[in-house]
């Protein structure tokens, strides 16, 4: 049998149900070519008390682990909610065609941790990736839905750093004639490093993301959404970046504001 078991957020996001389940499988292996995990492989052996190994894109696209689980149970564990990647979708069609039986165990995504930056989830438009390489197809898709007001939720490739994604961004968005005033950037969603910031892309270029980091760039917003976004700021920095406070008050106040 194989079985999806998403992992949550944070090394300890996996559920109650996924943990009984990873006991009891024979093979164990980490989805680890979507994400850039915010804690290590060994803390999240600690949490789920088994060894397990790395299942690279050739492994998981080549469907070997539904050909492993038509004799033993076999289990993926997967960053975030196990269905959010195509590829582990098409795992679960191709155990259907196989006749292996397949159980997904859901968990938190990013897709729920959206919802603390204030902004609400049904005003959510189509979501797009940022890729490594050069491509600018995911600024139709924030074009398509800002036509709608709807906010545009941008999930960044794995190794693509914070600055050059912006710069992407900004490029992608001068060419096809979008204006963008503030953005959001959100960090290591559900973890005790998170962090929302909502500013201009040019004062988010001075900071220092660590992966797993998305983009939102929003949409017309309701007077609550305002409201909550305009918190973000001073009070979710700290430490190392208080000097991007200090750069970006003065900023403004060289502006005028």
């Amino acid at each position: 049998m194989l079985y999806l078991i998403g992992l949550g957020l944070n090394a300890k996001g996996i559920s109650q149900h996924g943990l009984e389940i990873v006991k009891r499988c024979k093979k164990v292996y980490l989805e680890g070519y979507t994400v850039d995990f915010p804690y290590s492989n060994q803390e999240l052996q600690d949490v789920i008390g088994k060894k397990f190994a790395i299942a690279g894109r050739e492994k998981i696209e080549s469907f070997e682990i539904v050909d492993e689980a038509k004799k033993l149970d076999v289990a993926l564990l997967v960053y975030g909610s196990p269905l959010t990647a195509t590829t582990h979708i098409s795992l679960v069609y191709e155990a259907k065609k196989s006749r292996v039986k397949c159980r997904v165990i859901y968990s938190a995504s990013v897709l729920d941790a959206v919802a603390e930056t204030g902004l609400q989830i049904y005003k959510f438009g189509k979501i797009t990736s940022l890729p490594e390489f050069e491509a600018d197809s995911f600024i139709d898709v924030v074009r398509e839905n800002q036509s709608i007001n709807a906010h545009s939720l941008i999930l960044v490739d794995i190794g693509l750093e914070l600055e050059n994604a912006l710069e992407k961004i900004e490029r992608a968005a001068n060419k096809k004639g979008i204006k963008l005033n503030r953005i959001i950037l959100c960090q290591g969603l559900g973890t005790k490093h998170k962090k929302i910031i909502y500013d201009r892309i040019e004062n988010l270029k001075e900071l220092r993301a660590k992966m797993p980091f998305c983009i939102i760039i929003p949409s017309k917003l309701h007077f609550v959404e305002k409201e909550i976004l305009e918190g973000f700021g001073s009070k979710v920095i700290s430490g190392s970046e208080k000097t991007y406070l200090k750069n970006r008050n003065s900023l403004n106040k060289n502006a005028g504001h």
